[in-house]
Parts: C-alpha cells; structure tokens; sequence
C-alpha cells in the first residue's frame, strides 16, 4: 500500500505525480526544481536556486515525518556541470556523514527551464 504526501510549503506537483509516496518504511520525492512553494520558477544565482530546491525537499520529508538525516538516495540532475561545485557546497550544508549515496547527471534540459532537480529516498526508523 501507499501513502501521498502532500504539503504547501512546498510546490504543488505541475503534472501527473506526487510531492512523495510512502511505501513501507521508503519515503520516495519526485524531482524537485527551484519552484517556490506558491510554484513560481526562482531566479538567482546556482546557490539560491540550489537552497530553494533543498527547502522544497526539506518541506515534502518533514510532511512525511522524516528529515535529511533518513535520506540514503540522492539524484542530482544539472543543467551546466560547471555548477557542480557550488550545488555540492549548498547541499552538504543541509545533508551530514555518513552522506547519502548519490549521482549526479548532466541533461541537456529540465522542465520549467530549471537549472537543477533532485530526488531523495528516505527511510522510517
């Protein structure tokens, strides 16, 4: 069985999907960019972006009762590689050791004209 997760603090989902699903003890987000919660793209520099897309995500974990620290999965897709470093910089200020595992993937394009898009699963203790 699953569960949704929904709340407005965060984005509301721009298509068929939700903010989470809860599976068992697995917290599953959907990709999420730098949409603030009323779902306007922010503007800014990478680091802003990169913040808004971590408070979205921050916002849809605590809705399903976990934090950063029950995240063990992280999916990083990136416009310009060159903002490699400064989006690693932003996210290990939210995320601490022992450190999620992770990938980070360039595209050629992410909805909305986004620079950026994570996903995270999480797991209930």
């Amino acid at each position: 069985m699953k569960t949704k997760v929904e709340t407005t603090k965060a984005p509301k989902a721009v298509g068929p999907y939700s903010q989470a699903i809860i599976v068992g003890n697995f917290i599953f987000t959907s990709g999420n960019i730098h949409l603030t919660p009323e779902g306007k793209l922010l503007e800014g520099t990478i680091e802003e972006k990169t913040h808004q897309v971590m408070k979205n995500l921050k916002a849809v974990l605590e809705a399903a009762g976990v934090t950063f620290t029950n995240v063990v999965k992280t999916t990083i897709f990136v416009i310009n590689m060159d903002d490699y470093g400064k989006i690693n910089e932003v996210y290990s200020s939210y995320m601490s050791d022992p450190f999620p595992a992770r990938e980070t993937v360039s595209v050629q394009a992410l909805p909305m004209g986004a620079a950026l898009e994570i996903s995270m699963i999480a797991v209930k203790n």
